[in-house]
């Protein structure tokens, strides 16, 4: 019976292992982030839930309990003890061994170097999953530390901030910052899309026809391997932002960084501006309810009247007149307090000659001493 035989390895590999210390080779976290350049497999064996929250970049998810099962583990370990709690874990584990296995050995084709496995704090989750698939043949290490460790990484270098310069484009809503930085980043100037990590545009109507936005924890991980990206570059460049996006908040140092440079000021007019938002949202027509509550959110800043206004448009789909009449009445009253007094301004209209422009005000900054050197 292949149940049996299954839970009859798990049986001992936990309990032998219990006794023994269940050894499996492990490895630390600077050896994972080397390997993992070089194309090995990650292999997080929390929960969904868990991995949902946030995970190491680039890491598959094959859980060895669900939520639930992670749930009734812990509170047999607190309230009746560790001996039960992992009989428990053995009898939940044991029947899904062979679909955990042919998971990873699918994930791995094509691959070389080791499977790398990681828990929370580096325990029996990872350590179990590393032995089974060591017993099946397939090179497993386990990480040291867990993701805690990772986690802990990742607030370390945050905290210390970008060792370079923070360049920042700004400008009313619907200049095209975004557009801009997407042709700069395919030309190869070092690019940071903040919002594009975020799955959020920044506004109040900055979630609309995008997915969920990711968790603080892994929004900080994708900031991160983007900041150590371009390292070498000496500067980033980025779009101005305040200190939060949609629910996300910025890393303090790299926000208080976004201020310290010479801005670059985008200026386009108010037809360029109406069509650039409308480009923004290719699906505008199928938006139209999920438009209805940040309008009405609108109330106390515009009045009942304004936004009454606003909703007929908006059930007319006069997407052109809602677009202006939102840039006019509550966008540029809202932003305009943005303009910084150390600025560049460029004219973005026609596209070609103010990206020109752009890359002109980069290079006049970038030709100036940095705001912290001496």
């Amino acid at each position: 019976d292949k149940g049996a035989t299954c839970r009859s390895t798990l049986l001992m590999v936990d309990v032998s292992g219990y006794k023994t210390g269940m050894n499996v080779m492990t490895i630390d976290l600077n050896q994972l982030l080397v390997l993992r350049e070089k194309g090995a497999l990650l292999v997080d064996a929390r929960t969904p839930a868990e991995f949902a929250e946030a995970t190491i970049p680039g890491a598959i998810n094959v859980p060895i309990f669900s939520n639930d099962e992670r749930a009734e583990v812990g509170t047999l370990y607190k309230q009746v003890g560790k001996s039960q709690a992992r009989i428990r874990g053995v009898e939940l584990v044991a029947p899904k061994i062979p679909e955990l296995l042919a998971t990873v050995r699918a994930a791995y084709e094509g691959r070389s170097g080791p499977v790398i496995v990681f828990c929370w704090r580096g325990g029996m989750r990872s350590k179990a999953l590393t032995a089974f698939l060591e017993l099946a043949g397939l090179p497993a290490r386990q990480l040291t530390g867990g993701h805690k460790g990772f986690r802990r990484r990742v607030l370390d270098d945050l905290a210390a901030g970008y060792r370079g310069r923070v360049l920042v484009l700004r400008g009313m809503t619907g200049v095209g910052k975004t557009v801009i930085l997407a042709q700069l980043a395919k030309e190869g100037y070092p690019v940071i899309d903040l919002e594009g990590l975020a799955n959020h545009r920044g506004s109040a109507f900055g979630g609309l026809g995008l997915p969920d936005q990711p968790g603080q924890k892994c929004f900080e991980a994708l900031l991160r391997e983007e900041l150590l990206k371009h390292h070498a570059t000496g500067y980033i460049l980025v779009e101005g932002e305040s200190r939060h996006i949609g629910r996300l908040q910025l890393p303090p140092v790299l926000f208080a960084a976004m201020q310290k440079e010479t801005s670059i000021w985008i200026n386009a007019s108010l037809d360029f501006r109406v069509r650039c938002i409308l480009d923004d949202y290719p699906a505008i027509d199928q938006e139209r309810l999920p438009f209805e509550r940040p309008i009405r959110a609108l109330k106390e800043r515009l009045g009942t009247e304004k936004v009454a206004g606003l909703l007929d448009l908006l059930h007319n789909g006069a997407w052109d007149a809602l677009v202006r009449e939102l840039m006019v009445n509550y966008y540029d009253p809202l932003y305009q307090h943005t303009c910084p007094k150390s600025r560049i301004e460029v004219e973005i209209e026609p596209f070609d000659q103010g990206l020109a422009g752009v890359k002109a005000a980069i290079e006049q900054i970038l030709a100036q001493p940095a705001p912290d050197s001496d």
